[in-house]
């Protein structure tokens, strides 16, 4: 077994062009003073990072990593979410995710998404230059709107589907590969891969590619109703990172799973700040320390009735209550022998 490690803060609801949310010290300064061991950092975010820099030169990321080093931190991953996602985007969606690409290609599907891929593939090489082995992204989606089918899906249309996304992100994962570096993604509502089963079906759509893990965050299970425990027990070994995020379900007569298009605070499925909500991160923190998972405990604050800053000052705790220090001896070692060949055939009964 080993132990987690954390607790640590994805950057990506704090930033903000205001003090101490406004620049990489300043945030940095900021989440090592509530406690924080790691931060992880949304390359999309130019306020906190440059991916292009990091990507081109080794000399640059050791300096940014020394920079963040000296208020006491570590970097736990980089994430593309934002650009993950624009890696497959149904035209349904092309207005609302525009917003995720620079201004200048928006409107400009095919040009949005070649600019995610690069994007991907620089991701895999700062990541190498930081010394970090795994990453956080979306994998986008193809297939949402047909999630729940009327009329029917036609014969083939899932599989079609898989076999188009694993092509798009094959060329990607063998970057990462090459980097050695693995593309965790987060299974979520709204992705193709938003449970176990969609995993499954593009892992083989990819050949079982190695580079294709799992961003665990539970409180998405908890929204989809999933035995999140069970899920760890079945895909721990393909588990690469863990966010740390709360949430509650609580349906009725009138609402539940969709949410009646309801507002976040009106829905019966909501997420909620650390230890709001209905997880029982007792049993994930334990199932992750039983299967040897060594990745970083990452709170990501997102909440509908809690402010952030509060949020991330009981996050910090919250975690490290929660992380468990690995036992490397047996409880009952105090009753054992040594080993004793000839003593153990004499128990079971064996002619000496």
């Amino acid at each position: 077994m080993k132990s987690i490690k954390g607790p640590g803060i994805f950057l990506a609801q704090f930033a903000d062009d205001s003090a101490p949310f406004n620049n990489i010290d300043n945030i940095c300064e900021w989440a090592s003073a509530l406690g924080y061991k790691g931060i992880q950092i949304p390359t999309w975010d130019k306020r906190l990072i440059d991916l292009e820099k990091l990507a081109d030169s080794k000399t640059y990321a050791e300096e940014y990593q020394g920079k963040i080093a000296e208020h006491g931190l570590e970097i736990t991953e980089l994430s593309t979410h934002l650009q993950g996602q624009l890696v497959a985007v149904h035209p349904a969606y092309n207005d609302m995710f525009d917003g995720f690409a620079p201004e200048h290609l928006r409107g400009n599907p095919g040009a949005r998404t070649e600019w995610a891929v690069n994007q991907l593939k620089m991701a895999a090489q700062a990541s190498r230059h930081l010394g970090i082995d795994v990453h956080a992204s979306f994998p986008g989606a193809l297939m949402w709107h047909t999630v729940y089918p009327w009329p029917q899906r036609p014969a083939g249309l899932i599989e079609q589907g898989f076999a188009e996304l694993a092509r798009r992100w094959l060329p990607i994962l063998d970057v990462f590969d090459s980097h050695g570096v693995d593309v965790c993604y987060e299974i979520h509502a709204g992705e193709d891969l938003h449970d176990g089963v969609s995993y499954e079906r593009f892992l083989a759509a990819t050949g079982d590619h190695s580079r294709a893990r799992i961003l665990f965050d539970p409180s998405h299970f908890v929204l989809q109703q999933m035995d999140y425990l069970q899920f760890i027990d079945i895909y721990h070994d393909k588990i690469g990172m863990f966010h740390v995020k709360d949430a509650e379900f609580n349906p009725s007569g009138r609402s539940g799973i969709y949410g009646g298009y309801q507002d976040w605070i009106d829905r019966p499925g909501r997420f909620r700040s650390l230890g709001d909500g209905q997880i029982d991160f007792a049993g994930i923190f334990s199932r992750l320390s039983q299967y040897g998972f060594d990745g970083w405990a990452v709170l990501e604050w997102e909440c509908c009735i809690k402010h952030p800053e509060q949020g991330a000052v009981e996050g910090a705790p919250f975690i490290r209550d929660h992380m468990i220090t690995v036992t490397d001896k047996a409880f009952d070692d105090f009753a054992g022998q040594t080993a004793d060949a000839e003593l153990n055939r004499k128990i079971l009964g064996l002619k000496p």
